[in-house]
């Protein structure tokens, strides 16, 4: 029997997830430890930059309707679920980073200058931004959200726990002091950012090859084979 694993995401993503999972064999218990709200923000000129930077689909779902006085710009998206988002919001020109920001960044960087206005989540960590310029608007916040009932019997119940943000891998390691609860989970991480911040203590810290969904799900089933299996760890 494949072991279950916590998907700590917000939603809409943490639903998505889900789907993936069971769609792998995989038995996900949703547990988000933090919901995603817009924030207002003032919009700029849209004359002032040469394109847009969105490290999250999440911008384009909660930036509202002042994100269409930049559809006309080339948008630069970190993951091809970013780049549909913006899509999806009316950018006719995307361009999709298949790695992290600091890559696509760079990329951006051998184009020529560019000033770029980022599109950001409140907590959305410093971007190096390789001699471009780059200004930021925070247009949605995390917050965290209650706990299900049921999250002491979820945490007994589950063989790991995927995390998606520093944020999640945060509150995660808060929440779960215990010694015994902490030496049986393995932590599956989106990057080595997260792993870091998701502390020490556990029975495995694993970084996804890709910083992708997928290739955490990957990691979940491997694990999910090897509880199966017996094989050692």
């Amino acid at each position: 029997m494949i072991s279950p694993i916590l998907v700590l995401r917000p939603e809409p993503g943490a639903q998505a997830t889900a789907r993936r999972a069971r769609a792998m064999g995989l038995k996900p218990l949703v547990c988000p430890l933090f919901q995603v709200e817009p924030v207002q923000w003032d919009a700029p000129d849209p004359a002032q930059y040469t394109g847009i930077l969105m490290t999250s689909a999440m911008a384009a779902r909660h930036a509202g309707p002042a994100l269409a006085h930049y559809a006309h710009l080339p948008l630069f998206a970190v993951g091809e679920r970013t780049a549909a988002s913006a899509r999806t919001a009316g950018f006719q020109s995307v361009v999709a980073g298949r790695s992290d920001v600091a890559r696509l960044v760079a990329r951006i960087a051998t184009l020529g200058p560019h000033r770029l206005l980022h599109l950001s989540g409140a907590d959305t960590v410093a971007i190096e931004t390789a001699g471009i310029e780059i200004e930021r608007r925070v247009v949605y916040a995390s917050r965290p959200a209650q706990l299900p009932e049921n999250f002491a019997a979820s945490l007994d119940e589950a063989a790991g726990a995927l995390c998606h943000s520093s944020r999640a891998a945060q509150r995660l390691s808060q929440l779960v002091t215990g010694s015994g609860t902490r030496g049986r989970l393995t932590i599956i991480t989106i990057s080595a950012a997260v792993a870091e911040a998701v502390g020490n203590g556990w029975a495995r810290v694993a970084i996804a090859d890709k910083p992708r969904d997928e290739a955490m799900l990957e990691m979940a089933a491997q694990l999910g084979g090897r509880k199966k299996t017996g094989a050692p760890r």
